[in-house]
């Protein structure tokens, strides 16, 4: 089975806490949970994680680069600000990345409209809360 790993950054350990009107009451537990049935549905191995450290996360893609087939990632306010994150999805190309947000970024805050991962990944999908997740999962294996 192919590996995909689901990245997942700042702030969103809080979900099911943390603004349940923008983001959902479930958890990144219940979440993940949703992600590994899934992937077993679609043939995938998921190494789902979280950080709120930017650094873990590049350290992350560049393994993703070395053992998995392709990366689903949430990378909460880092996609707006990260010039690192944006370094190193490019760095790992041809690895297909797909970003996903819980909320529809382009509705929200002028700043959250801009994607430094978009570039680079090969596709997003927002606004569909944790159904997003299977999304990007479905899509990234029809790809592979």
């Amino acid at each position: 089975m192919k590996t995909v790993f689901v990245l997942n950054g700042p702030n969103l350990n809080m979900l099911g806490k943390r603004e349940p009107s923008i983001y959902g009451d479930q958890t990144l537990d219940d979440i993940a949970a949703d992600c590994v049935k899934a992937g077993k549905d679609l043939g995938l191995t998921i190494d789902f994680r979280q950080s709120n450290h930017e650094g873990h996360l590049v350290d992350w893609i560049q393994e993703a680069g070395e053992a998995a087939a392709g990366v689903v990632i949430n990378a909460g306010a880092y996609t707006h600000t990260s010039i690192a994150i944006h370094d190193a999805i490019r760095g790992v190309a041809p690895l297909p990345v797909v970003e996903v947000h819980l909320s529809n970024i382009h509705a929200r805050e002028p700043f959250r409209h801009v994607s430094r991962i978009a570039p680079h990944a090969v596709g997003m999908i927002c606004g569909f809360g944790p159904l997003g997740y299977t999304l990007a999962l479905q899509a990234l294996a029809a790809r592979l």
